[in-house]
């Protein structure tokens, strides 16, 4: 018997106990972590993982996971869980209410299952492959009737691109091309907010650059269970509604990426 249904229910069990945590210390004003000129690493990180983690490794106790705080945690089995107690940390941490925990994962490699909270908006995406995205227990498309010209496109890079100069120069051209295509583009510190806005057809694409290994999986699985079409190229990842936005996406970055 297939174990999907108990893991995608631990999953939501395990972002709903991290988002517990971390909208109690959202609205207690907890803003305590380490600051940086690239990035912030919250107090809140921690605690969130910390109620997650014992939700997941009491149901799984033999299962491989990585957290983003505790690490990697070794197993068997073709099943690994990837967890992103916060994600979005820079918008939580200045009062931005666009955060989520997030878990996802993996079966010999390929996303399967994946699971965000969203605990201040009070909103819940789960999405398991073959079976498509439910947003607050709905089933959910990216389908969208609003032209590529007219919408709005996420841009979302990697956590280590603005520590390189070169990737961050890359990063700066691949957003100023998308932007001559669409409306707006949406420069995203919260990659699984976007993402699940896209699998309910409120965006018109994605665009990745060096994506963060926690939450590309689940990036990945909601765009393409919501039914858009996706390419990626080594570093580069595009998802859109249509084919043809697609193609009109990835033609403007292939020009300045190559």
């Amino acid at each position: 018997m297939s174990q999907i249904p108990d893991i995608e229910a631990v999953a939501s069990a395990a972002v709903h106990a991290g988002g517990t945590e971390l909208a109690r210390r959202y609205r207690a004003g907890d803003d305590a972590g380490t600051y940086t000129s690239y990035d912030v690493k919250a107090a809140a990180d921690e605690a969130a993982e910390a109620r997650m983690l014992p939700v997941i490794r009491q149901a799984f106790p033999d299962h491989p996971l990585v957290a983003e705080e505790a690490g990697v945690f070794e197993g068997s089995g073709p099943y690994q869980w990837i967890v992103d107690p916060l994600d979005g940390t820079n918008n939580f941490a200045t009062g931005l209410p666009l955060f989520a925990s997030a878990v996802s994962v993996r079966r010999d490699g390929d996303p399967v299952v994946g699971a965000v909270r969203q605990p201040v908006t009070d909103e819940t995406y789960l999405v398991r492959e073959g079976d498509g995205v439910r947003y607050n227990g709905e089933t959910v498309t990216a389908e969208r009737s609003v032209p590529l010209d007219s919408g709005t496109v996420a841009f979302i890079r990697g956590r280590n691109v603005p520590r390189d100069e070169t990737l961050s120069q890359q990063a700066g051209a691949i957003e100023q091309a998308v932007g001559a295509e669409v409306k707006r583009v949406c420069a995203s510190w919260a990659p699984t907010v976007h993402s699940g806005l896209f699998a309910r057809g409120r965006m018109q694409g994605l665009v990745q650059f060096h994506p963060d290994e926690e939450e590309q999986a689940i990036t990945e699985l909601l765009a393409v269970e919501a039914g858009g079409v996706v390419r990626r190229d080594g570093p580069l990842f595009v998802a859109a509604s249509t084919e043809a936005d697609l193609e009109r996406l990835w033609n403007c970055l292939t020009v300045v990426h190559g």
